[in-house]
């Protein structure tokens, strides 16, 4: 997800807060929670002693999809709602809303984009689940993360194991593609820096 990093630190850099602290080493990489004492992030951007931006990457290869993608949404959901509790708690200072994003890396195989059964006994699944693949279930998941405001921005994105030289990958709808992430943090530095 190194590509992904520089490319986040690059928007930052050209959206107005090149002189910001943007830290990426583990040492300086976690926050404050509610639920827990800390977080550890995969990025942070802070300018002034305002946290700007927390960035969580994750990327998820096969075979295991099944398990990887309830952990991992478990994991989205968690974090978000610890973060925002802690927010609202004053962890962060009383300062605007930083940009809080997620974006998922997925391997394109037969296995990811199989339509998935599942078993729910004793109420229905919801119909946009029922047979969705994992490469859905991710979008769908993305797309409720923003709508319920547990992330500024969610993105997924797929690619298959063959593509490591070429950079080859797929968005799966508008509201989850990279480009939307990418827009959504640049905005968010370029407001933050209009503000400094």
């Amino acid at each position: 997800m190194d590509g992904f990093i520089a490319l986040v630190i690059a928007l930052v850099k050209a959206n107005g807060l090149a002189h910001s602290s943007i830290h990426q080493k583990r040492a300086v990489l976690t926050l404050p929670g509610y639920f827990r004492p800390t977080k550890l992030w995969d990025l942070l951007v802070l300018h002034e002693g305002r946290l700007i931006a927390a960035v969580e990457l994750k990327s998820q290869v096969g075979p295991s999809f099944g398990n990887n993608f309830n952990n991992r949404t478990e994991e989205a959901i968690g974090t978000a709602h610890d973060f925002w509790t802690a927010y609202r708690e004053g962890a962060f200072g009383n300062k605007p809303r930083p940009f809080v994003g997620w974006l998922m890396l997925v391997e394109d195989a037969p296995e990811s984009r199989a339509s998935v059964r599942d078993s729910s006994p004793h109420f229905p699944v919801f119909p946009e689940f029922r047979g969705a693949s994992y490469l859905k279930r991710y979008d769908i998941l993305c797309q409720r993360l923003v709508q319920e405001q547990l992330y500024t921005t969610a993105s997924i994105i797929t690619s298959p194991r063959t593509a490591t030289d070429s950079g080859d990958y797929s968005d799966l709808s508008d509201m989850t593609n990279l480009k939307t992430f990418v827009a959504s943090l640049a905005g968010h530095v370029a407001s933050e820096a209009a503000r400094s």
